[in-house]
């Protein structure tokens, strides 16, 4: 009986070994190539990464997002020739993945168009972190900006987040965008002062900040006759960052070396006449 049983055991073993045979060296082969494809996909992810960080015009978020995306793309490719291994026909699961692909692309088309924006933005830096741009219709200080969305903080540190697509498809001003900015004054004097008196203490006031350039040199003109003042203009350029500090000081500097010489500056003012009895 036990011998009957080994003869049932080894002829059941002969006839199927070449089977198992084949369908163990799939295996072994699906194996060794969807470890290679993982290992060739880290090292491929690494080298994208590390060029991506050695290029100042490209966003950190950026390179890892493009490295993510070489890595995913090696590893599909490598789960597709491992599948073939088995007798798994690519064209039908390449077709498989397209329809689940545009299936999903669909129901995320805003997210993926945020992603789309957010690529773009990184790419050709309209605007960077720190600095104070408008975007969408609003304005604030750039705090992060990611795939999706570009957080910002306004100038009383609400925060503010705009979606990329919103972003990248409006007008964009950015007030850091360039070293230099014009600060633009306006003075209004009294009908009764001297306008080449004014024009020379307000531009010598101008000039005195060491913050204005003398390139390109300050402008300083009569700009309109208003209903009650002679108005002239202060063009100087400073550096961006120092925009606001030369705002503020010359506004006040001005006023008060205006005063210093005599030179008044109108505002509105009600005169109450009384009528006498006869």
């Amino acid at each position: 009986m036990n011998s009957l049983n080994e003869i049932d055991w080894n002829a059941l073993f002969e006839q199927h070994w070449p089977t198992l045979m084949s369908y163990g060296l799939k295996v072994l082969g699906a194996l060794v190539v969807l470890l290679a494809g993982l290992r060739v996909a880290g090292w491929v992810a690494g080298i994208v990464r590390r060029e991506t960080l050695k290029r100042e015009n490209i966003d950190d978020t950026l390179g890892s997002f493009f490295a993510s995306i070489v890595r995913w793309f090696i590893t599909a490719a490598t789960l597709i020739a491992a599948l073939q291994l088995f007798g798994v026909q690519a064209t039908s699961f390449v077709a498989i993945l397209g329809a689940m692909t545009l299936a999903i692309g669909l129901s995320l088309q805003g997210a993926l168009g945020n992603i789309a924006s957010g690529i773009m933005v990184m790419l050709f830096r309209p605007y960077s972190v720190g600095e104070y741009v408008e975007i969408a219709g609003v304005g604030g200080t750039v705090k992060d900006i990611n795939l999706f969305q570009t957080i910002m903080a306004s100038p009383d540190n609400v925060k503010i987040v705009v979606p990329n697509s919103q972003a990248i498809s409006g007008v964009i001003r950015n007030y850091a965008g360039y070293p230099t900015r014009r600060v633009d004054l306006t003075f209004g004097i009294d009908y009764g002062d001297g306008i080449e008196q004014a024009l020379s203490v307000i531009e010598r006031t101008v000039k005195a900040d060491r913050r204005v350039l003398a390139d390109p040199a300050p402008v300083v003109r009569v700009t309109a006759l208003g209903a009650s003042s002679v108005d002239i203009i202060a063009r100087p350029w400073v550096k961006t960052e120092d925009y606001w500090e030369v705002h503020w000081a010359l506004t006040r500097a001005v006023k008060e070396a205006l005063d210093a010489a005599g030179i008044s500056i109108p505002y509105p003012h009600q005169v109450h006449i009384t009528k006498q009895a006869s």
